[in-house]
């Protein structure tokens, strides 16, 4: 409907008396009301933040009411919840008026019913004048528009000043409040205390719905082509979350203009996704519980291994002595039924020592062949997503060439903000948004996204404080697209990816903040993040929202940071490289608080490093299910599995040079507020779901042999000791140097952190670990491994 012709009348509309400029203008498109007579009568706050607003008609004189977001206009006040333009388009379902006119004849003259009129003869005057233009209409979706920036939309309104109508209107509802949630898993309130030197905007094309749907089909079709593979090439399942943990791996090195897909990655063969696969050939072990179990298991390994090595171009050497072992193997157990299951798990032990290495030798070609198909198949993806993208910026006229930045802009020292893109936004397509219950739906061409409304509240304040669109006309379409995102990046699998996302308690946030000074999180989402200012994956759509860009591409001069990173090896040891050179450089306050997993079995090489800095100032061991994290799919979960809890300790590392000691020392009493934090946390937690206790007997109340050393002057513990390691002498198969890694389905036991027979094919020598960031599922095993079989039958009991 056009500013000039109206059609449905809600009610009648108080009358006011216009402006001077507003009665002597000329003739034209309608203006907005001015503060002289805006104040005679203030519309709602409800009806402000659904994109009402109030008019004069320059052509009747008179005020009237538009919708910026649905473009309808009326000339009485509009009513929520009334008439709903999208569900009843014609108003058919409306309710009539009642007594809102002078009765008899004009009323009969006057209403058609339904809440409608006559309309006037300067409205059935159509074409006459310049004023006759009907603004094209715009299919209504539903309004989304920022509130006063800095006031919480789910605050309570302030006091509505409307002045009575002098002739009777219609009774209207009670309004209905803004949308509040239950529980708030963040502070967007909280200034930043980072400070860095002003950059350049980022030469990355802005995202659209539809080339996110391209990669989103794309990413599926790549995720097919290695399951295929792994099933063709070695006959086994693709490690658990082992491709989520290669696109992390890879976009450490990758220099490629996908932000999702590798395509310029040094070396092409991914050390993780080797790693992994190599650890499951022949078959995945799992841990087992039973002896049935075990005698199966070992049945399994030594015939894929004489499958294998039969199948395989092996020499004379290694062909006998694995089908030596493997006969000798299948006659032991055919001859003796009466064995333990210690018995069968020492002979599986023997047997892995024995054919390991010539199992893994003639698999080693195959599984670079694996991930050097994958790599080129992504970076073909990569290539034919730029180009459909470049085509789709030159049929909208957007210049993607970028202007280069004056050099003096980096010398100026601002407090951090959001990553600007150089190449604007082209025109984006319509998104259609309904709820359901307290679940927001976003459908484009049929593919929908889904997240919490309380998450949506929170992109939009995110939005509101950071975007380049203070209309919100283009809110939608960005939240499309970044969910979308982060939904292929961590797949579609049950709990898939979760683990990777996991986020600190609130109460820990809170004491970070209040003791530490933390203001700001390295890895986060607009999804899961705690403070607005946060460092992300995706820069080109996470900068709508706050993010800072990615954290190995951010230098920050002074601040205190908090840093959780996705488990996986590669991406933490770089981040190691990073805090050494930043706390090098910087001669202000700069302190960062790493939470690591505490894998000792081999150490890490990124926990092996920050232990032995010279800026590390205390850690802390907080035991494993002692403390909770935040789930990554916090978006879209239930709130009785928002927390869960970690199968590993976790390490936190405090690195601060000398200026962020003395700002933020990790004192005594900071570190009790800091350990008192996760004990609040965990009982809010247990509060909210009773069931998920934690399982008795996990966390061992005495170390055992083998176990870490004890506490140093500068670290301390929730509880109790760090998880044991597994003793040098173990009996235990599963927990010797040369065990693979575990079936990460399978929350039997703890998997075990050992490197693969066969080294990958670069430098990289670190252990396999279950990366999956704290592991949330439910079929998560800790990491800490028994060093006797009753040990070991306790922890699987537990687990």
């Amino acid at each position: 409907m056009s500013n000039e012709n109206h059609g449905s009348v809600k009610g009648e509309a108080a009358p006011m008396t216009p402006s001077p400029s507003g009665s002597t203008s000329s003739q034209g498109s309608p203006a907005p009301l001015s503060p002289s007579t805006s104040k005679t009568q203030e519309l709602p706050d409800e009806l402000v933040q659904a994109g009402w607003s109030k008019c004069w008609s320059k052509r009747e004189n008179r005020p009237y009411y538009f919708n910026r977001f649905t473009n309808q206009s009326l000339w009485e006040m509009p009513v929520l919840g009334q008439h709903d333009v999208i569900s009843d388009p014609l108003g058919l379902n409306a309710a009539p008026a009642e007594g809102g006119g002078g009765g008899g004849g004009d009323a009969a003259a006057g209403n058609l019913g339904n809440g409608q009129r006559k309309r006037r003869a300067s409205e059935e005057q159509g074409g006459a004048g310049s004023n006759s233009l009907k603004r094209p209409k715009v299919e209504p979706t539903t309004p989304i528009s920022p509130s006063t920036p800095g006031v919480k939309p789910w605050s309570a309104a302030p006091d509505e000043k409307q002045t009575q109508s002098a002739a009777p209107t219609t009774p209207s509802p009670a309004p209905v409040p803004p949308y509040r949630p239950a529980v708030i898993y963040w502070d967007l309130d909280i200034p930043t205390n980072a400070v860095i030197r002003e950059r350049p905007p980022v030469p990355l094309l802005s995202p659209h719905p539809d080339i996110e749907l391209q990669r989103a089909q794309l990413t599926t079709k790549l995720r097919q082509h290695y399951t295929e593979l792994c099933y063709q090439r070695e006959g086994i399942e693709p490690p658990r979350e082992s491709f989520n943990r290669w696109l992390l791996e890879r976009k450490v090195i990758d220099k490629g203009p996908d932000p999702l897909l590798p395509s310029q990655c040094e070396p092409v063969i991914s050390p993780s996704m080797f790693r992994e696969v190599m650890n499951d050939i022949p078959i995945r072990l799992c841990r087992i519980k039973y002896k049935e179990e075990a005698r199966k298991l070992l049945f399994k390994y030594a015939e894929a291994a004489k499958k294998m090595i039969d199948s395989r171009n092996a020499s004379p050497d290694s062909r006998k002595v694995v089908k030596w072992n493997a006969e000798d193997t299948m006659n032991w157990l055919r001859r003796d039924t009466s064995a333990s299951k210690e018995d069968y798990m020492d002979r599986l032990e023997h047997l892995r020592q024995q054919c390991g290495p010539h199992v893994a030798s003639v698999a080693k070609e195959s599984v670079e062949g694996i991930c050097s198909k994958i790599y080129h198949i992504s970076a073909e993806y990569s290539r034919r997503l730029r180009l459909t993208h470049l085509a789709l910026m030159k049929d909208n006229n957007v210049n993607t060439d970028v202007p280069e930045d004056p050099a003096e802009r980096k010398d100026h020292l601002v407090y951090c903000y959001p990553v600007r893109l150089s190449v604007p936004s082209p025109p984006l397509p319509r998104v259609e948004l309904h709820f359901e219950n307290d679940v927001a739906c976003l459908r484009f061409k049929g593919e929908m996204v889904k997240l919490s409304r309380g998450h949506f509240t929170k992109l939009e304040l995110l939005y509101r404080y950071s975007s380049d669109d203070p209309r919100f006309e283009k809110f939608l379409s960005r939240v499309w697209c970044l969910v979308k995102r982060y939904q292929v990046m961590f797949g579609g699998g049950c709990n898939e990816g979760t683990g990777l996302q996991g986020a600190l308690p609130v109460p820990v946030f809170e004491a970070l903040n209040k003791h530490f000074g933390v203001s700001f999180e390295c890895f986060a989402s607009p999804l899961n993040c705690y403070f607005k200012q946060f460092c992300s994956a995706f820069p080109d759509i996470d900068g709508y929202f706050g993010s800072r860009g990615t954290f190995l591409s951010f230098s920050p001069v002074s601040g205190s940071f908090e840093a959780n990173p996705p488990f996986c090896e590669e991406l933490m040891d770089a981040m190691v490289t990073h805090f050494e050179e930043l706390l090098e450089s910087s001669s202000e306050p700069l302190s960062f608080i790493v939470f690591v997993p505490d894998w000792r079995d081999p150490m890490t090489a990124a926990l092996s490093r920050m232990e032995a800095s010279r800026f590390l100032r205390h850690s802390l061991t907080v035991p494993a299910f002692q403390h909770q994290y935040r789930s990554g799919s916090q978006h879209i979960c239930k709130r009785e599995d928002m927390h869960y809890q970690a199968v590993h300790g976790t390490v936190v590392l405090f690195l601060q040079n000398q200026g962020g000691f003395s700002r933020w020392e990790p004192s005594a009493e900071r570190i009790a507020e800091l350990l008192a934090s996760y004990r609040t946390a965990a009982a809010a937690a247990a509060a909210a779901n009773p069931n998920a206790a934690a399982p008795p007997g996990s966390a061992p109340s005495t170390p055992t042999p083998g176990s870490a050393p004890p506490p140093s002057p500068t670290s301390s513990s929730l509880t109790s000791p760090a998880p044991p390691a597994a003793a040098a002498g173990s009996t235990n198969p599963l927990a010797s140097p040369s065990s693979s890694s575990l079936d990460r389905d399978s929350g039997a036991a703890p998997p075990s952190r050992t490197p693969s027979v066969v080294d990958p094919p670069t430098s990289s020598s670190s252990g396999n670990h279950d990366n999956n960031n704290n592991n949330n599922n439910a079929d998560s095993s800790p990491t800490t491994t028994p060093t006797t079989p009753a040990t070991q039958e306790k922890v699987v009991a537990a687990v």
